[in-house]
């Protein structure tokens, strides 16, 4: 938590404004049961009109200081408050941004989405109501004490009877409540998981007509994130009856052995009552006490979750003294490269990997489903480091370049394509900030986008849904190779980027880019023969290795798995020379 507390550093003012304020309204109220008891024993009982007045404006004055103490008591801790929870979420994303795949893997996307919002809310609560009610809560119960003895120092002793007894029920419920606001936690992130894959697939959901089985699955996880909320808040709802019980007999305790002294002439009935309304302050301080240490153990879930995104060690990161050279050539080379996800060397998914792509070849990647295709172009820009060996661009490796520089080097349209909310050109220019109109146009016009854009009422200010939902597959892949294009990358990488795409259109755009593109390196990662019969060069891998290296015409004569492929794609027989 003391980590967290320094983000309220810099909004030290109001931080320090809001107790100072609540400490004038606590004055006030303790203030006002002594006056009270002065205008019943000294006016009402003796009939003194014009004291009963002077004292009633005497406290009406303290109570309008009070309220002025509270209000802005209230703004400045909200004003505090509002400012720590930007300031970390901020941060947060910050960090968020930084992760690696393999640390947005570990966090998952629908538990980092609830640390950004429900968590922060928490903790946001949380200062909002240390700075009022921690504050409020003990110097009433300090006060209240110290005002009750100065009245009758013998009838405060009830409260050390039912302050034990109100202080077991708490920690009795804080013990068993906080488990249970970590479960509910965990819960809520489930709930979020299953929204969020429910409605990214929902046009699967619809085609297999599953949406019953959806529901079943989200009322599942809705149920036991209702059932740990119940168990969680009735145990609060159970101790609230207990705490007034207690709180009540007190009073009652008060009543009759005070009634016992006004018998004997020893206590006035006015002071009787300001000690009623003294012990009803220290009892609800020591309540709302107990009310806050509950919110802060369900808080703290939230801190150690927040804290968890913050103190992950982000494994892809710049050295301390990179290179920021910019890239030219695009020259890429692996030099004996293993990888396995995590570092595991016993669950390798490339073993290895030995090849040079010179500036301005194109290199073509095939193998079957879960050859270690995306995974290998995946390390040129880090996402991943490799395991042994080492990647190499522009002769340096990978590693020792800094990350930014890097990766503003090299354009990636990656399997699952993603596009933002806003207009088609804000998508593309997304891959060239200030881009000109005349680029992004020039852009499309390779990707073979122009045409159907312009077919929109708005054109390029066509304005996409939430991951560009009203484009279909091909026109969302041609916008996202518009958006790596634009800005003329060394390196290109195009993973599978042509998938929904006609052939024609393909061969439109490859005869585009080989144009467009030229002196950069471009990788393609294809399915289809067709796509890549014209590289210079290509890569057959097999189980994460290289088992066929060379063009197509000397694959088709020496590879019998390049053979099989071109086979089942062509349906006709190859004829290998001898």
């Amino acid at each position: 938590m003391e980590k967290l507390l320094s983000y309220l550093k810099p909004y030290w003012k109001p931080t320090l404004l809001a107790p100072i304020l609540m400490l004038i309204e606590v004055i006030c109220d303790l203030a006002q049961p002594t006056l009270l008891a002065s205008i019943v024993d000294n006016g009402v009982a003796k009939g003194n009109l014009p004291y009963i007045l002077s004292t009633g404006m005497l406290m009406l004055g303290i109570a309008l200081i009070g309220m002025t103490g509270g209000m802005g008591c209230s703004i400045a801790s909200s004003i505090a408050s509002q400012n720590f929870g930007a300031s970390l979420r901020s941060d947060v994303f910050r960090k968020i941004q930084s992760f690696s795949p393999f640390n947005i893997d570990r966090f998952q996307t629908s538990s980092l989405v609830n640390r950004l919002t429900n968590d922060i809310t928490q903790l946001q609560m949380l200062v909002l109501m240390s700075l009022r009610i921690m504050v409020r809560a003990p110097l009433l119960f300090i006060g209240g004490i110290i005002m009750a003895i100065s009245l009758n120092a013998r009838l405060t002793l009830i409260l050390a009877v039912s302050i034990p007894l109100l202080m077991v029920v708490l920690y009795y419920t804080m013990k068993r409540s906080m488990p249970l606001f970590v479960l509910m936690q965990q819960k809520l992130d489930r709930v979020n998981a299953v929204i969020r894959e429910n409605l990214y697939g929902i046009r699967v959901v619809k085609a297999f007509v599953r949406a019953k089985h959806e529901k079943k699955r989200f009322a599942t996880v809705n149920d036991e994130l209702m059932h740990t909320t119940l168990r969680a808040f009735s145990l609060i709802i159970t101790m609230m009856p207990t705490v007034m019980l207690i709180m009540n007999l007190s009073i009652v305790a008060v009543l009759w052995f005070g009634g016992w002294d006004i018998n004997r002439g020893s206590m006035e009935v006015g002071k009787i009552i300001a000690f009623v309304n003294y012990i009803t302050q220290i009892l609800f301080s020591l309540m709302m006490i107990g009310g806050i240490l509950l919110f802060i153990s369900r808080a703290s879930a939230s801190v150690k979750r927040v804290n968890e995104v913050l103190d992950t060690e982000i494994d892809i990161k710049s050295v301390d003294k990179p290179d920021f050279t910019p890239l030219s050539s695009g020259e890429v080379a692996f030099e004996n490269v293993s990888f396995g996800y995590g570092g595991d060397k016993n669950q390798l998914v490339l073993k290895g990997i030995n090849f040079h792509a010179s500036s301005g070849e194109t290199i073509a990647i095939l193998g079957a489903t879960g050859s270690g295709k995306s995974t290998l172009v995946n390390l040129i820009p880090r996402f991943y480091d490799v395991t042994d060996g080492r990647v190499m661009v522009d002769k340096r490796d990978v590693r020792s370049i800094d990350l930014a520089t890097l990766r503003s080097g090299i354009g990636i349209v990656p399997q699952d394509t993603i596009l933002f909310s806003g207009t088609i050109k804000d998508n593309i220019r997304w891959g060239k900030e200030g881009a000109t109109e005349e680029e992004i146009i020039e852009a499309a016009k390779i990707a073979q986008a122009h045409e159907f854009i312009m077919g929109f009422p708005e054109g390029y200010d066509t304005q996409l849904g939430q991951r560009g939902v009203n484009l279909s597959g091909g026109q969302k892949q041609r916008i996202a190779i518009a958006r790596a294009i634009i800005k003329k990358p060394p390196i290109l990488i195009l993973d599978d980027s042509t998938s929904a795409v006609d052939v024609v259109t393909e061969q439109w755009i490859q005869k585009g880019l080989k144009q467009f593109m030229e002196g950069s390196t471009i990788f393609i990662i294809a399915q289809r023969i067709s796509s890549v019969m014209d590289a210079d060069k290509i890569l057959v891998l097999n189980e994460g290795r290289i088992e066929a290296e060379g063009n197509h015409e000397e694959l088709l004569k020496s590879s019998p798995l390049y053979q099989e492929i071109y086979s089942s794609q062509f349906g006709e027989g190859v004829t290998i020379d001898a």
